[in-house]
């Protein structure tokens, strides 16, 4: 597992690099693909950068075309990330060549196996969560 996860993230930089991104803005763009619109607020208590960090970063995503701004129908005073990125060329030719190598890999194991598979990834994933979310309720020194 520590194998894979140092492969991930040497990946999700090289990816990063290769659309000319920075690493925590790439990684705010995978964050808001799985959550969705979310405040920016929400992206800085995700991301562990400070909300001024989060300002910035927003900034550089919405002036690329990886996301748009949008007032709270709820409250006026929060603005809303939405992401807008997944019509963007770029992505999708850069992750083609893994999904095809990772459709390529799943046609090894069966139907069963890889419901084993997707269910340890899962709960490997709930996990990573968990000690994340304990990690950054410490305090730091």
């Amino acid at each position: 597992m520590r194998s894979l996860g140092s492969r991930t993230v040497l990946y999700q930089q090289s990816v990063a690099a290769s659309i000319g991104l920075y690493n925590n803005d790439f990684l705010s763009i995978d964050i808001l693909r799985e959550k969705g619109p979310i405040t920016a607020g929400e992206l800085s208590k995700l991301t562990g950068l400070t909300t001024g960090s989060v300002t910035s970063l927003i900034d550089r995503l919405e002036k690329n075309g990886f996301v748009r701004r949008q007032n709270d129908p709820s409250d006026r005073r929060k603005v809303i990330i939405v992401p807008i990125y997944e019509q963007k060329e770029e992505i999708t030719n850069t992750y083609m060549p893994l999904h095809a190598s990772m459709v390529k890999l799943a046609a090894l194991y069966t139907d069963e196996q890889l419901e084993l598979i997707t269910t340890f990834l899962g709960r490997a994933s709930e996990v990573l969560e968990e000690q994340i979310q304990q990690l950054n309720s410490k305090p730091r020194s």
